[in-house]
């Protein structure tokens, strides 16, 4: 489907050259001041450094900035994914001009691989840039690993007499 912008997400994508050269595989989501975010996470002993960054960072209840990077999941990467996963929230924090606690991130695709988090960074300037509203589908695409197409969902509801609109990549 054709999902609508959202007020306040602006979306931007690359080829960052995770794993293959030519492939969007950086997305950058950024998000309105005082956006709020919540998570659920797996109860997995061995989570990847992304999803222990955010699970300490929710804490703080508000959002910013979202990268997502395809090809590598930064898990089982230990303290190098770790410190991959801070150089690539530094980064978006300052081109995004937030701080690094808002800035949320998720990393799909090979396992056990040091995740090369200066292609990311080295992106990250020229997505503040390029971010809009409508781009959905570049965003469901940057997000896919092993998939044979993008995933995406649009629905909208009345809450409190107001209608939200709900747009899901995966």
């Amino acid at each position: 489907p054709k999902l609508p912008p959202l007020a306040g997400v602006r979306l931007a994508t690359t080829a960052a050259g995770v794993r293959y050269s030519q492939r969007t595989d950086v997305l950058l989501a950024l998000l309105a001041p005082g956006t709020q975010v919540a998570g659920v996470f797996t109860t997995s002993k061995t989570a990847s450094a992304p999803v222990l960054w955010c699970k300490e960072k929710l804490k703080g209840g508000e959002a910013r900035v979202l990268v997502v990077n395809s090809g590598n999941a930064n898990a089982f990467t230990g303290k190098a994914g770790q410190e991959g996963v801070r150089a690539i929230a530094e980064e978006a924090a300052a081109v995004a001009r937030c701080r690094a606690s808002e800035v949320f991130m998720a990393s799909t695709g090979v396992i056990g691989e040091p995740l090369p988090e200066q292609k990311i960074v080295k992106v990250l300037g020229k997505l503040v840039g390029e971010g809009a509203a409508g781009n959905w589908r570049a965003a469901a695409d940057a997000i896919m690993t092993t998939d044979t197409y993008p995933k995406a969902a649009t629905a909208t509801a009345m809450i409190d007499g107001v209608k939200v609109t709900i747009n899901g990549i995966a």
